[in-house]
């Protein structure tokens, strides 16, 4: 089995595919998983990859990234563009080859970030079976203003007047949009087209033999080795779990279950009776919160945050070797570390670091360049694991939960000194004009992280407060806000009865306490039993609910943040239905400490999934 496993390695290794160039985007690897849909083998390959290497190709695709061709040049092999087959440059690829073959690439006079509409012209090839107007996907500084000889304009918005542009005469294609993300609803189709008419690529991949050929990389990894798994409960660590004992037997991987203190309100019981239920007995569950609150004591920054939580739990594991007289040089550390959180945490050297996730720190990576971590799932997207985890007989109850992350709470509870951030009056003229009338924005004394045109923001959060117009139109300013205004990438609707006095808005001294975290622990446990009851939970892919140390008058603020996705990489905040949304405010403001409810109403991008 083991020899035909390595066969199948050998063969994807040398089988015909699509090439993509990774210049750093955030969304890059979603392209590979798209094209792996469409059941063709595609291969990541680094900037400056020689151009002979890609000569067998059937095709290239040029990723986006957080650069910019006007201020800084990667490094990359002009003959990509002589080897006679088709190339596709999105986002930064599609002003990479503008550049480079004599057009013009300029800052963009105004950003774009999510949802815009494009009026394509779609008698060509890659807009095959397409519609005049489309809904596509943006996220970008900087456009193409002036196309390559040989090019024309085959697709513009309102504010991007280069959206797309072609050279069919040598199958050159530049997309300023991103085709691979689900918002992009006829992105499917583009790369169908790119992949099939234009590159007459074959099929020749399955997660079958993928699987194959994982199975027979963990085993080269793992030698005579057993593996010692942090478990969380969530889908990624219950799956790697349950695919690594099937790999290496049950005796072979050992799991560990670290209450960390920021879990929700029961959540560790719940997660050892639901993997026992599933036959995953070999667990054992560790109270070390008060360690871990410990070790954040005072703490605000929430990269230091992630990063000491992500040191701690390593230091609790390796205090349970000790205690279990295990020898270390026997056993690799397995995580259930996804693609999501290696390029949010700049897993590659061309993107940018968006948030540090816990399974990612300077400690963990080390061991990883050591190759004594094992991560099973680290090339895969979540509704991907979802799929193995319904291949190995995972219960619904573990695969459909919403994802946690794993710092859990310790990143819904943002911390205060007390200090406000500097604030921003002066664009609240530029709030006035593209707001109207409907609405008063109110720029909170905090910030929170985003991702714009591929690169990290820490930016401040906009409040408005007026009559509910509808979630349309409240998407729609949400879009021009953080499109056209500087230094802000979030926007929240104040939800409260009668809504919070701005007057009375103060930055209160906060941290990780464990009375504040019973706070959003109680706040929690409410969203989800509201959900449940309205029969809605599985119409939304994730449910931060966030604490702010922010009081208007009273307590502090909550901030629900329900969104819609497929691979996380892109969201779309939930359009919650008013009579569910009202039932949960009522009750979250009786739990004592709380004075105030706020509904996150921007997309991602420019707002990350969490807060921190």
């Amino acid at each position: 089995m083991l020899q035909d496993s390595r066969f199948a390695i050998l063969k994807i290794m040398q089988q015909k595919h699509l090439a993509i160039l990774d210049f750093g985007s955030q969304y890059m690897h979603l392209i590979v998983r798209a094209i792996r849909h469409l059941g063709v083998s595609a291969k990541i390959y680094p900037t400056d990859v020689n151009a002979h290497d890609l000569h067998e190709a059937w095709g290239i695709i040029i990723s986006g990234g957080p650069q910019s061709v006007v201020e800084q040049k990667l490094s990359y092999d002009p003959g990509i563009f002589k080897l006679g087959i088709p190339v596709l440059g999105l986002c930064y690829g599609h002003q990479l080859m503008a550049h480079h073959l004599g057009g013009q690439v300029t800052p963009a006079h105004h950003r774009e970030y999510g949802r815009a509409e494009i009026a394509l012209q779609n008698q060509n090839k890659l807009f095959f079976g397409l519609k005049t107007k489309e809904q596509v996907w943006m996220s970008h500084w900087d456009s193409v203003t002036t196309v390559p000889a040989g090019f024309k304009i085959i697709g513009k918005t309102a504010d991007c007047p280069v959206a797309a542009m072609a050279d069919e005469t040598r199958n050159f294609y530049g997309l300023q949009f991103h085709p691979e993300v689900h918002h992009t609803l006829g992105g499917v189709k583009i790369l169908e087209n790119f992949v099939f008419k234009i590159c007459r690529a074959e099929k020749n991949w399955s997660m079958s033999e993928y699987l194959k050929a994982l199975e027979a990389k963990i085993k080269k990894q793992v030698g005579e080795k057993k593996v010692f798994l942090l478990v969380s409960g969530g889908v990624d660590s219950s799956v790697a779990f349950a695919l690594l004992q099937k790999i290496l037997g049950k005796q072979r991987v050992y799991g560990l279950h670290i209450d960390n203190g920021f879990m929700r309100l029961n959540e560790s019981l719940a997660v050892k009776k639901s993997l026992a239920k599933a036959g995953f007995d070999n667990l054992k569950i560790v109270n070390a919160s008060d360690q871990f609150l410990q070790a954040v004591e005072g703490v605000v920054d929430p990269e230091e945050k992630r990063k000491i939580i992500g040191r701690t739990f390593l230091a609790v594991q390796k205090a349970e070797f000790k205690k279990a007289f295990l020898n270390e040089k026997e056993w690799l550390l397995g995580q259930g570390t996804i693609y999501p959180d290696t390029i949010e945490s700049g897993g590659t050297k061309t993107s940018d670091t968006i948030k540090t996730h816990h399974n990612r720190v300077d400690e963990v990576l080390e061991m990883i360049n050591k190759g004594l971590v094992v991560e099973p799932l680290v090339d895969l997207y979540k509704d991907e694991v979802r799929q193995i985890g319904q291949k190995l007989g995972l219960d619904d109850i573990l695969l459909k939960r919403w994802p946690f992350p794993g710092p859990g709470l310790a990143i819904r509870c943002l911390c205060s000194h007390g200090t406000p951030a500097p604030d921003l009056k002066k664009v609240d003229k530029k709030l006035t004009e593209i707001i109207g009338h409907n609405f008063i924005p109110t720029i909170l004394p905090l910030k929170s992280v985003g991702v714009q045109g591929d690169q990290r923001s820490y930016c401040q959060v906009v409040m408005l407060q007026g009559e509910f117009t509808g979630w349309t139109e409240l998407d729609r300013l949400s879009t021009q806000i953080t499109n056209k205004v500087t230094g802000l990438s979030r926007v929240v609707l104040d939800v409260t009865p009668g809504q919070v006095a701005a007057t009375k808005m103060q930055l209160k001294r906060g941290y990780l306490t464990k009375t504040r975290l019973h706070i959003l622990q109680q706040a929690e446990k409410i969203v989800q039993e509201v959900v449940i009851e309205f029969g809605i939970y599985d119409d939304i892919w994730q449910f931060p609910v966030i604490l702010l140390p922010l009081s208007f008058g009273q307590g502090e603020t909550v901030v629900l943040r329900p969104f819609e996705s497929r691979e996380v990489m892109t969201a779309n905040f939930y359009p919650m239905p008013q009579e569910v949304l009202q039932k949960m405010v009522k009750r979250i403001l009786q739990v004592e400490g709380i004075g105030a409810v706020m509904y996150d109403i921007t997309n991602k991008p420019p707002a990350t999934t969490e807060w921190e």
